[in-house]
């Protein structure tokens, strides 16, 4: 039977039957994978963030931020491989993230926890650097400065 309230314990069933915890040790491991999994979900957003800002030149930055709303252009201009990559980056991505939050729907304390740490972990190992560098290429994309 589901839990509807939050619990600390570890007797667990993680998003399918047969992920079941009985003891610490499995309980253990299954918290080490929602933290892994958490850590790679903050990896793949660093890398689809890193391949849209190499694969687009400033002026396209520029382009795209002074496009009108129903501009399809914008939809088959550009480099076809680095769209499609970060389109495939993207759907993992989002796929982990959904897994996540199913785990967390667990309701188990434990779970809860080692997902939020596990995406701050993330965040701060490899994101914390991108708000300095966007800000910088957005910055920069006036001709007349």
């Amino acid at each position: 039977m589901m839990h509807m309230t939050f619990y600390w314990g570890t007797n667990l069933t993680l998003l399918i039957d047969s992920w079941k915890t009985d003891s610490w040790f499995t309980y253990f491991l299954s918290l080490t994978a929602c933290f892994l999994f958490s850590l790679f979900s903050q990896f793949m957003e660093d890398y689809r963030i890193r391949l849209r800002l190499v694969s687009s030149p400033m002026a396209a930055v520029a382009a795209v931020e002074n496009a009108p709303l129903l501009n399809m252009t914008k939809l088959f201009s550009g480099g076809g491989r680095a769209r499609f990559a970060g389109s495939v980056l993207f759907g993992v991505n989002s796929g982990i993230n959904y897994l996540l939050m199913l785990a967390v729907m667990s309701f188990n304390g434990g779970v809860i926890v080692v997902v939020v740490v596990g995406l701050g972990v993330g965040y701060w190992m490899f994101r914390s650097g991108d708000d300095e560098q966007i800000i910088g290429l957005l910055d920069d994309t006036c001709a007349c400065c």
